[in-house]
């Protein structure tokens, strides 16, 4: 399938850090935050998940298809990259993870990358904050 007809078939919208998403799986709790969430994201190319982090959650992003994914994660200060795929030997992994408060950015490496995003606690936008427009970590 290409890009759009994955979209359309999930019913995909448009997330603020950039890119496609729809919520798949929420653990709700009687009026207490979810234990967990889960989302389908998937990146075009050209197109980026910009900065940002959650900020009391840890999340682990899993590949599903399409062209590998540059996954970057930052203290802040040095930034770490996994490269989501399948191709184990040339070091790309079926998933990655970002702590809680972490720092994350992400690009795919070809057409289009599709993932998914498994975040707990469950994710709240309140916990959610982008980064500055040209931010970058720094040394």
């Amino acid at each position: 399938m290409e890009a759009e007809e994955i979209i359309e078939a999930l019913r995909m919208q448009r997330h603020p850090e950039g890119g496609w998403y729809v919520e798949t799986f929420r653990d709700d709790r009687d009026g207490a935050r979810a234990h967990s969430t889960a989302i389908y994201y998937l990146l075009q190319a050209g197109e980026r998940s910009h900065w940002h982090r959650v900020r009391d959650a840890a999340e682990v992003w899993h590949f599903h298809a399409g062209d590998p994914l540059l996954l970057k994660i930052s203290d802040g200060r040095t930034v770490e990259t996994v490269t989501l795929g399948i191709d184990l030997a040339k070091g790309e992994r079926p998933q990655g993870v970002v702590p809680a408060d972490a720092w994350q950015a992400a690009e795919p490496l070809g057409r289009f990358t599709l993932v998914g995003c498994t975040v707990a606690p469950g994710f709240e936008f309140a916990s959610f904050e982008m980064a500055p427009p040209g931010w970058e970590p720094s040394a």
